[in-house]
C-alpha cells in the first residue's frame, strides 16, 4: 500500500511517517519546501512538490497512491492561508482523491468542533468533515484531544524557567495523547475495514486536571510552579477575539484551546469500543507520567553534558 501524507513535517505527521516506514508502507509526502523536508528524504520518503493553495499541483501527487493521510493544519499566524488552504485547498484535495480513486482518506479534526464554530479554524475543520461524509471517498475521521508534546511548553518549561503557568479556574480532566499513539491508531485504521466511513474520538485512558500535571512537573523538576488562574467566564467573554489557536502560541490561545477540550464529551462511554475496534491494548499506549519522566531525564542528562563540557573547557584554558 502506498501513502500520500500531507503535513509530514509536523508534530503528528512525522510520527505517522516514521511508523508507516517501519511497517513497510511506501510513503510519499506532499511538501512545499524541499529543504525543510530534507530529513524525510533521509528517512526514505519520496518527496513531491505540492501546495494546497495551488490546486493544480495536487493531482500529480496522487498518481499511484492507495491512501491519503491529511495531518496538515495552517498555523495561526498564517491568516491569509486559512480559507485558501484549510478550505479551498482541502476541497480540491478531496475532489482530486475522488478522481484518483483513492481507497482510504484519513482526516484529523478536533473534538467538540461543532460547538465552537465561532472559531474559524474549527468551523473549517467541521466543514471538511461534512464534505468528506458527502463524498464518494472511503474515509476515516479522527477527532483529537490535546497532545502530550504541547504540555511541555505549557507546564514543564515555565516551571524550569521560573515563569508563570496560566490555567483556567475549572478543574476538568482532559485525556491527552502522545502523537506516537495517535499515529498508531491512524495506521491501524488502514488494516481494519470497520473503520471505513467512521468518525472516532481519540483520547487517552486517563484524564488529567491541570493541578495534577503541575504537581507531576514540580516533583520531576524539583521546583515550585508559579500558577496564575484565569476565570473561564472571562475567557468566554473574550473568545470572540481569538481567531484561532494551537499549542505553543500565546497564553490566550492555549487557554482557548483548553476550554474546547474542557467541554463535556462522551469519550469515556466510547473508549472501550474504540480500543476493541482497533485491537489496541491499554499497555501499548504511552502514559503521561512516563512521558514527562523521560523528558526530564533527557533534559537533566543534557544539562550534565553541558556542565561537563564547560568544566573541560575551563581545564583546557588553565593548562
Amino acid at each position: 500500500m502506498s501513502l500520500l501524507i500531507i503535513g509530514g513535517t509536523g508534530t503528528l505527521g512525522r510520527q505517522i511517517v516514521l511508523q508507516a516506514l517501519t511497517k513497510g508502507y511506501k510513503v510519499r509526502c506532499l511538501v512545499r519546501n524541499f529543504r525543510k523536508a530534507s530529513f524525510l528524504k533521509e528517512w526514505g520518503v519520496e518527496l513531491v512538490y505540492g501546495d494546497l493553495a495551488r490546486p493544480e499541483t495536487i493531482p500529480p501527487c496522487l498518481k499511484g497512491i492507495t491512501a491519503v493521510v491529511d495531518a496538515s493544519t495552517s498555523r495561526p499566524d498564517e491568516l491569509d492561508s486559512l480559507k485558501k488552504v484549510d478550505w479551498d485547498g482541502k476541497l480540491s484535495l478531496i475532489k482530486a482523491a475522488e478522481i484518483a480513486n483513492i481507497k482510504h482518506f484519513i482526516f484529523f479534526s478536533a473534538q467538540n468542533i461543532e460547538q465552537f464554530e465561532n472559531i474559524p479554524l474549527m468551523r473549517l475543520k467541521y466543514g471538511i468533515e461534512q464534505k468528506l461524509q458527502q463524498s464518494k471517498l472511503p474515509y476515516t475521521i479522527f477527532r483529537l484531544t490535546g497532545f502530550y508534546q504541547g504540555l511541555i511548553e505549557q507546564y514543564a518549561i515555565p516551571i524550569l524557567e521560573n515563569l508563570s503557568i496560566w490555567v483556567t479556574n475549572e478543574n476538568t480532566s482532559i485525556s491527552y495523547m502522545d502523537t506516537q499513539d495517535i499515529a498508531k491508531f491512524c495506521l491501524r485504521s488502514l488494516q481494519i475495514p470497520e473503520t471505513i466511513n467512521q468518525t472516532f474520538f481519540l483520547s487517552g485512558l486517563k484524564g488529567w486536571v491541570s493541578s495534577e500535571i503541575i504537581n507531576l512537573c514540580e516533583q520531576l523538576a524539583g521546583q515550585t510552579a508559579k500558577v496564575q488562574k484565569v476565570p473561564v467566564i472571562l475567557l468566554k467573554l473574550t473568545s470572540k477575539f481569538f481567531g484561532f489557536f494551537e499549542w505553543g502560541q500565546n497564553i490566550s490561545d492555549r487557554l482557548a484551546f483548553v476550554e474546547i477540550l474542557n467541554t463535556e464529551n462522551n469519550f469515556s462511554k466510547s473508549t472501550f469500543y474504540l480500543y476493541k475496534t482497533f485491537k489496541i491494548e491499554s499497555d501499548e499506549l504511552i502514559q503521561l507520567d512516563d512521558y514527562f519522566l523521560e523528558y526530564f531525564v533527557r533534559l537533566l542528562k543534557r544539562l550534565r553534558d553541558i556542565n561537563f563540557e564547560d568544566v573541560q573547557k575551563q581545564k583546557n584554558l588553565i593548562i
